[in-house]
């Protein structure tokens, strides 16, 4: 049992991770939160999607895991290399000259259904998701075993509480993200985190 409880935390502490830095997704759902504007459908388009995506990532690359035991030393050489950059390229948003806060003004979604859509969009056509959800967490679970479905029940939880804090509590937060250093904070635990990640990976493969 505590086992279990070891990897899920594992895995909720990874995907929080691998969501907490500032992108067009997290901008739009902030936004969406700080004008109170279909919050509630936004969080679960996102939280739903993450879910469906770790789960065939889970599945995906346990399947082939399970097959192949060499395909384990090859994802985890590629995901530690992906990781490292990922960090790589946090650590330099937080030392940029250019690293900015959240811009909630401009135009405003106008309607539910046009914010569904964008949600859908910006989560669906967004390359890194992939990467992200099916790919490295896959990989990060089929090392798990057989408690990789709980890395990956762990990681689904992650993206929910991330997504409905950050939709729901935006309105009251929304003034101290505009602040670029708000952001270098969160940029700068991701860029650990990562490069943390990323050596373990790669030195364990």
């Amino acid at each position: 049992m505590n086992h279990a409880l070891t990897t899920a935390f594992a895995g909720f502490g990874t995907g929080l991770s691998l969501i907490v830095a500032i992108g067009a997704q997290n901008a739009f759902v902030l936004r969406q939160g700080v004008r109170r504007d279909a919050v509630l459908a936004v969080v679960g388009i996102c939280a739903l999607s993450d879910a469906v995506l770790i789960a065939l990532g889970v599945g995906g690359v346990g399947a082939v895991v399970v097959a192949w035991p060499g395909a384990l030393r090859a994802v985890g050489i590629v995901g530690g290399v992906f990781l490292l950059c990922y960090g790589a390229l946090a650590a330099r948003r937080v030392f940029g000259p250019g690293a900015g806060g959240l811009d909630a003004e401009g135009e405003a979604a106008g309607s539910r259904r046009r914010a569904v859509l964008t949600c859908l969009a910006m989560t669906w056509l967004n390359p890194h998701v992939y990467l992200d959800t099916v790919f490295l967490l896959g990989s990060l679970a089929a090392d798990r075993g057989p408690l990789r479905w709980t890395f990956g029940l762990g990681a689904a939880s992650a993206s929910l509480c991330w997504f409905a804090a950050l939709g729901f509590g935006a309105r009251l937060l929304g003034r101290y993200l505009a602040r670029p250093g708000a952001w270098r904070v969160l940029d700068g635990l991701v860029a650990v985190t990562m490069l943390a990640l990323g050596a373990t990976l790669v030195a364990g493969s």
